[in-house]
């Protein structure tokens, strides 16, 4: 049974803990004496309806002020597949909670509250969705029931949608738009009968009739980041030399001519373990050992790669999307670790590009400063040089983090555009 992960987003009390919460309790997902803890819970607040949202809004905080702030990791399964969904929080100050809790998504469900339309969050989370090349969109039209189950609204927000996607230059995603009410079920498991102009599927058929991920990035170039060389210290293996990593993209088998980076020396691949046992081959997420054929300098932060596929670049200076976490902001001449898989070099920013600005989705050429939250284009020149692909065209090798080496916190992620 394959896994879907999904990742919600929006803004602030567009509904994304009670869309989760419905689809629990719609699939049976939740046991009887939740549900009953739950009715009770409801009526302590004053409520005449069961407050699904309880069961994903799990710290206390988050259940005082009714909004989400940590990422949320949810599982339930339907005779079809499984399910795990990152619950972000739509609070601008989270933004940074909702990029790592959708960083892994395979879909993207974007709420929109029909009485609001679109928000600057919501533009802001689609952004993001995009950035990350989340394969699969589906903007859900929330609360119908508060505007009469009306398709004009339905309508208009999805024309609106479709000018932001010409705003952003959107490429690339399959987007589903589908009209709810997740505190009354409509459209969520069923179709709805409060709303028969709407001729698509519900949210859970749309989501069992997605196909299933599987490698993603199977087609895509090998790259074998090396986290380190084995070399045990015993007679019976005084010859040996292994190398291990984790498979970001492609895969390899025993016989392939490989490179290493940034040496450029080739070998062979002798044989390919896991757990000492000998694989035929080795697919994208498999942490594995190589042997080759010669020995070669290679060490912690080198790549394997395939001789005959496109090299990576190998790059000392970076143009990349930063989506940036802290709140010391960015500025052209500070200093950070970034960190490209097991590879972390020393690196400056040597210039701020662009930023983004919400709502309006214009970009502002040359700004002062990154703020957190924001989003901008920078340029960043590095120690050593790191082997990454442009993130468009292989997202498991496009990727880094900054660190800052004062406090060892994660301030930005960043995707490579160039070099």
């Amino acid at each position: 049974m394959d896994i879907l992960r999904i990742a919600t987003a929006g803004s602030v009390d567009d509904g994304k803990s009670t869309l989760i919460g419905r689809l629990l309790y719609e699939t049976k997902s939740i046991t009887q004496d939740k549900i009953e803890a739950l009715e009770a819970a409801s009526k302590r607040k004053g409520l005449d309806f069961v407050d699904l949202s309880l069961l994903t809004d799990g710290l206390i905080a988050e259940r005082e002020q009714g909004i989400t702030i940590d990422v949320a990791h949810i599982y339930f399964n339907t005779a079809r597949r499984k399910y795990i969904i990152a619950d972000t929080p739509g609070h601008i100050e989270y933004t940074r909670n909702m990029v790592t809790g959708a960083s892994n998504a395979q879909v993207s469900i974007i709420l929109v509250d029909a009485r609001l339309g679109l928000s600057e969050q919501t533009k802001r989370h689609f952004y993001i969705a995009q950035l990350l090349r989340i394969p699969e969109v589906i903007l859900a039209v929330n609360k119908m029931d508060l505007v009469g189950y009306d398709p004009i609204v339905f309508e208009t927000i999805v024309q609106d949608f479709h000018t932001t996607c010409q705003q952003i230059g959107f490429d690339g995603q399959n987007v589903h738009f589908i009209p709810l009410s997740s505190l009354y079920g409509e459209n969520m498991v069923v179709k709805s009968e409060k709303m028969p102009w709407y001729s698509g599927d519900s949210l859970l058929d749309i989501l069992e009739s997605l196909p299933p991920q599987g490698d993603l990035y199977a087609d895509k170039p090998a790259r074998l980041g090396i986290q380190s060389v084995i070399r045990p210290k015993s007679e019976a293996y005084h010859d040996y030399r292994g190398y291990a990593g984790r498979i970001s993209s492609g895969q390899f088998f025993p016989g392939d001519r490989v490179i290493a980076l940034p040496s450029g020396q080739e070998s062979a691949i002798d044989r390919i373990e896991k757990f000492g046992e000998p694989l035929d081959r080795a697919r994208i997420g498999d942490s594995v050992v190589v042997t080759l054929t010669d020995d070669i300098d290679i060490s912690r932060g080198n790549m394997l790669i395939k001789k005959e596929e496109q090299s990576p670049l190998q790059a000392k200076v970076v143009t990349a999307e930063v989506c940036w976490l802290d709140h010391q902001p960015l500025t052209v001449g500070k200093t950070y670790a970034l960190q490209h898989g097991v590879n972390r070099q020393k690196s400056k920013v040597i210039s701020l590009k662009s930023l983004l600005e919400m709502p309006s989705l214009i970009r502002k050429e040359d700004p002062n400063q990154l703020m957190l939250n924001e989003i901008g284009q920078v340029e960043i020149k590095l120690g050593s040089p790191i082997f990454a692909d442009v993130y468009a065209s292989n997202p498991r090798n496009g990727a880094f983090i900054l660190i800052d080496e004062q406090t060892n916190s994660t301030v930005g992620v960043g995707f490579v555009e160039a070099h």
